[in-house]
């Protein structure tokens, strides 16, 4: 059943109405299920859209109206769209951020919003935040839970109760109606709160929907942090087409794959790496013999898809293919044909069967995602779209269309959306093909970082145009390539600058590595800090079974697996497109730790803190130079 977008995008004004069309068009198709919680909850269209307009409504009887702010501070969940939605209702805001946070963190959002309300995960949650709570302006407290809250709070069904068959007050919400502050992750300062407002998500609803036509009840797998702008706009994207959320994590993903069947899902680049990894881990197991065919059968699949984009002009290391190369790459294409086809049904269908065999697309955003993911999905049949955007662009601004899906690309500019590459430092422009710094127009863009106008002024000129910090190029097609965060880059004492993230890309390209952070700022050489992965060096029988890396990671300054380390580093990193001398990693250590959210060293969407691993791990790095 195709969706009805009979509803214009570009005619609303407020996110409410795409919840009241599709209430009107296709009430009963599932909008929301969870089916990790007892008992399971399911909801369709019609009924989200009762239970929004109820949880509006209540806060309204609660005295909140329009523009003022609630902070709305609660992790994945349909009782979390419901509450976001039911805020914006009514013409208030929210100020989002996951329960998970570090406590300061959010008492922070809490005072710097000037929140009114509070919308919480649940008392535990609560109580982590007193008793500093309590000195804030905060006239009602608000639990998604159903446990029995505090004298003068509320839960969940008492909002629903309360606002039951009562009007939301017709508030007048327009596109420049402010929607949300979404703070960014503060690794080196303050987090600012990025302004949105109705206008920038609806606008990213209508440039989506020119990308991906989708289907009502057409299943979407939800897993990143549903309060940050690149899964939020995305939920909104596939709410307008009519499809079902179906909410999931961490631990249950594979199974959720393999047992719902989505047809869509949005991630970051980790969690397409711990896909890939899992896959591998389970080549590893087969006897050598089936290994042998396995790595066959990809080694042959990797020159079909290379000399297939090349015939398809879709090659980001030869964008402008002359007619010989054309040439030469068909024929690679028509005699490696068989081959591939082979493998897909020995081997590439097992893995999309692994993911229910319904993926029609995936979408990977978030940060840059490393050339051999690009590889090995394509390879197996799995089409990743990528994108580009920051949370202050909310956040899409290029997509990687499936009519010209540059794997190493990030897109074109989706509807009505410009950019400029200039000299950082004369902010000259620059011409196709020429790295620069990547700035950004369009009815994307922020209206700024609240009650923070220097800041805002900074990242926005007179003339609107949003400085991303990104250093890209772009064809002459606009397609958009990002090479690396100018800050981010690396300064060695000869002068050359270098980008981490694609010599990490080609570091993780290893089976023996699983996170890597790249360091030597004003240093003769690089070097690089090294998550070892523990389950291939089992594999390979260099360190005991169910070794923890504390306790093994003595054991790994042996030479043996050290000069291993020292062979994947160099020809990794070698292979890669674009090698320089420069490049070449002299040094690395091995941490004690991998990269979580837990212990402060991921973002909540699974980005590397770059600041703070250079921070808690300043000694290894200082020793690793000083030999």
């Amino acid at each position: 059943m195709q969706a009805k977008n009979n509803f214009a995008i570009a005619a609303a004004t407020s996110l409410w109405q795409i919840w009241q069309q599709g209430a009107k068009t296709h009430p009963q198709a599932i909008a929301l299920y969870d089916p990790h919680v007892q008992p399971p909850v399911r909801l369709s269209y019609d009924e989200t859209f009762e239970q929004i307009n109820a949880f509006g409504a209540g806060l309204r009887s609660l005295g909140l109206q329009f523009g003022d702010m609630v902070a709305l501070i609660a992790d994945n969940s349909p009782r979390w769209l419901i509450a976001d939605q039911g805020i914006l209702a009514i013409g208030a805001a929210n100020a989002t951020r996951s329960s998970q946070a570090e406590r300061s963190e959010l008492l922070y959002i809490i005072e710097h919003s000037d929140s009114k309300a509070i919308v919480i995960e649940n008392l535990a949650t609560l109580k982590k935040l007193e008793p500093e709570l309590h000195s804030l302006p905060i006239k009602q407290i608000i639990l998604l839970s159903d446990e029995t809250p505090p004298e003068g709070a509320y839960n969940f069904q008492e909002i629903l109760a309360k606002g039951s068959n009562k009007d939301l007050g017709n508030p007048p919400i327009q596109r420049d109606t402010l929607a949300t502050l979404i703070y960014t992750s503060g690794t080196t300062a303050r987090p600012k709160g990025v302004m949105l407002t109705h206008g920038n998500f609806l606008f990213e609803v209508e440039a989506a929907q020119s990308v991906l036509k989708l289907k009502v009840n057409e299943k979407v797998l939800n897993i990143l942090p549903t309060w940050h702008s690149y899964e939020r706009t995305f939920e909104y994207f596939v709410f307008s087409q009519g499809c079902t959320e179906i909410y999931t994590n961490l631990r249950m993903i594979k199974k959720d794959l393999k047992e719902h069947k989505p047809h869509y899902m949005v991630a970051v680049p980790r969690l397409w790496e711990s896909i890939y990894e899992g896959v591998q881990k389970q080549f590893r197991d087969q006897p050598a013999s089936k290994q042998r065919l396995v790595n066959f059968f990809f080694k042959t699949s990797q020159k079909y898809i290379t000399a297939k984009r090349v015939v398809k002009g879709l090659n980001v290391e030869n964008l402008y293919p002359s007619l010989g190369d054309k040439l030469l790459s068909s024929l690679v294409v028509l005699g490696l044909w068989g081959i591939h086809k082979l493998g897909d049904k020995l081997v590439y269908q097992k893995v999309r069967e692994a993911t229910g065999g319904q993926l029609k697309y995936v979408v990977s955003g978030g940060g840059s995602i490393a050339e051999h993911l690009e590889d090995f999905y394509e390879i197996v049949g799995i089409e990743i779209l990528g994108g580009y955007g920051l949370t202050e662009t909310a956040p899409i601004t290029h997509v990687r269309c499936p009519d010209r899906n540059i794997r190493g690309g990030d897109g074109q500019p989706v509807l009505n959306t410009q950019t400029r590459i200039v000299n950082p430092d004369t902010r000259a422009d620059l011409p196709v093909g020429k790295q620069g710094l990547v700035l950004i127009r369009g009815s994307q863009v922020m209206q700024g970082y609240y009650k923070n106008p220097e800041a805002t002024a900074k990242a926005i000129d007179p003339q609107g145009w949003f400085d991303t910090g990104d250093l890209g190029y772009v064809s002459k097609w606009d397609d958009l390539v990002i090479t690396g965060r100018a800050k981010d880059t690396i300064v060695l004492t000869n002068g050359e600058n270098i980008e981490p993230q694609p010599i990490e890309d080609a570091c993780i390209r290893s089976a023996y590595i699983d996170q890597v952070v790249l360091v030597g700022q004003d240093q003769k050489q690089l070097g690089v800090l090294i998550v070892p992965n523990l389950s291939a060096l089992e594999a390979a029988g260099l360190i005991p079974a169910a070794a923890n890396l504390v306790d093994i990671l003595p054991e790994l300054n042996n030479p043996k697996i050290r000069n291993l380390y020292r062979e994947e580093l160099n020809r990794e990193v070698q292979n890669r497109p674009g090698y320089s001398v420069n490049d070449r990693i002299g040094i690395f250590e091995f941490l004690p730790e991998p990269f979580t959210i837990d212990n402060g060293l991921l973002t909540q969407t699974f980005k590397i803190r770059r600041n703070i691993v250079f921070e808690r791990y300043q000694d290894i790095i200082v020793k690793m130079f000083a030999n």
